[in-house]
């Protein structure tokens, strides 16, 4: 994926933190996720409950505690986890910000969408047009992981549009393959789109393509919908798992950045566009720690608005907390969520909704608004996120998982030109009050 590379405000303090203890701890978060499940299913509960979700159409909203149990659910992420671990692994990859993003954003969409099925098409495709255009793998490592988010297609065409098996599961995997061999090159240039200004650029590639794709189903008669399939009653035990997930890493972080917080001020000080890989400039033990810091206020925002945590919003919260290492941190991504909150009290929407909060997590993809102009844009960008993510899901038909990222890509599309006309006028205006005198010009030699 091209990036856009920012100057940093800090030094890379951290190059203590070998490769190997950074595999150690994502797959220790795959092994916490894969031994709870035992905990609250059998060994043949999880078993049925995962052909049950590798069958499913996988749609948003498909949550997976709803579809099966709470058990089969960790599991699911569990695996998926280790399945972007062995990816990154085979590769030879360093974990960076954006690998770590990739690898929670997958953990997160494990509970409502993405499983091994669905999700292994995208990835051979990915790594396709890196064969086919004689790049190293390693180029296109990041499209295979965030371009997951289309699995659901695969899905919804392998199952669920009167295929026969033997045909569907063809069907679905051709079209993931394709879609998946598309990322690569469309991110490239959609990024150009957004200036950076929306962190899931993968997720607004993915929406183009899903769109494109249920058009095409749709032209031949095929009814494509987002799902809503959602559970309740969660919230005691998740919140117990996901505050004791995130309090170990920021005792990790901590340990490894000294027992402080040294570097975490001159952290929050980065706006976030892309690509701000936090990892690379601030180290892995400060990028861990807002990691957690992230994770634990997702947390806390869902419950005070009153909401589940279900498999959506947990995805959300993992979310967010993976981009702490690639471009949130509290000071830009806090203002967004207030934007979207602040809209929902004073419109029809209910804030505790699971479809409100969900926005209010996923939504701070905006966040780099926030921290390049302001926290004023940044509530006006996250309430005008709300209104406009509300209305494109049906453009892909829920195929696409990142809907707020092709949603936050269309919000900094119409916002930054709009932000630097203003800016440049304004400029001009002040250039024009306080003409520079040439007779006050000094030489200096």
């Amino acid at each position: 994926m091209k990036v856009i590379r920012q100057k940093s405000h800090t030094l890379n303090i951290d190059k203590k933190v070998s490769e190997h203890t950074k595999y150690l701890i994502f797959t220790g978060i795959a092994g916490y996720f894969i031994i709870l499940s035992f905990i609250f299913n059998t060994p043949q509960e999880i078993f049925n409950g995962q052909i049950k979700i590798l069958l499913s159409p996988a749609n948003l909203f498909t949550d997976y505690f709803a579809l099966t149990d709470a058990g089969v659910t960790f599991f699911n992420s569990g695996l998926m986890i280790l399945h972007a671990m062995a990816i990154i692994r085979i590769v030879h990859a360093k974990i960076n910000g954006p690998i770590i993003a990739a690898v929670l954003t997958i953990a997160g969409f494990s509970f409502f969408g993405k499983n091994l099925y669905n999700s292994m098409p995208i990835v051979i495709g990915a790594f396709l047009y890196a064969k086919v255009t004689h790049v190293p793998a390693k180029n296109s490592l990041l499209a295979a992981l965030f371009g997951t988010a289309l699995g659901p297609l695969v899905s919804e065409i392998s199952f669920n549009i009167g295929l026969s098996i033997p045909i569907g599961i063809g069907t679905g995997w051709v079209s993931g393959i394709i879609a998946g061999f598309l990322i690569p090159p469309l991110s490239d240039s959609f990024i150009k789109f957004t200036k950076g200004f929306s962190l899931y650029n993968i997720g607004f590639t993915s929406g183009i393509i899903g769109t494109v794709f249920s058009s095409l189903l749709r032209g031949f008669g095929v009814d494509i919908e987002p799902v809503i399939l959602l559970s309740s009653g969660n919230n005691i035990p998740a919140k117990i798992i996901l505050f004791t997930l995130f309090l170990a890493l920021l005792l990790i972080g901590l340990f490894l950045n000294g027992w402080t917080f040294r570097g975490y001020k001159n952290l929050i000080k980065e706006t976030g566009q892309l690509s701000t890989d936090f990892v690379d400039i601030s180290g892995f033990s400060i990028s861990l720690i807002n990691v957690s810091i992230l994770g634990l206020l997702g947390i806390g925002y869902a419950l005070v608005l009153g909401g589940d945590l279900n498999g959506p919003v947990i995805g959300g919260i993992l979310t967010l907390a993976g981009f702490g290492s690639f471009g949130k941190h509290p000071k830009n991504v806090i203002p967004i969520s207030i934007g979207v909150t602040g809209l929902g009290l004073i419109s029809s929407y209910d804030i505790s909704s699971t479809s409100v909060i969900t926005v209010g997590l996923f939504g701070t993809t905006l966040a780099p608004l926030a921290g390049h102009y302001g926290n004023k844009v940044g509530i006006i960008a996250g309430a005008l996120h709300l209104l406009v993510v509300m209305n494109t899901s049906f453009l892909h038909g829920g195929v696409n998982l990142y809907n707020n990222g092709f949603a936050g890509g269309l919000v900094a599309a119409t916002l930054v030109p709009l932000l630097e006309a203003i800016k440049y006028h304004k400029e001009k205006q002040r250039q024009w009050k306080n003409p520079v005198n040439p007779a006050d010009e000094v030489e200096v030699d």
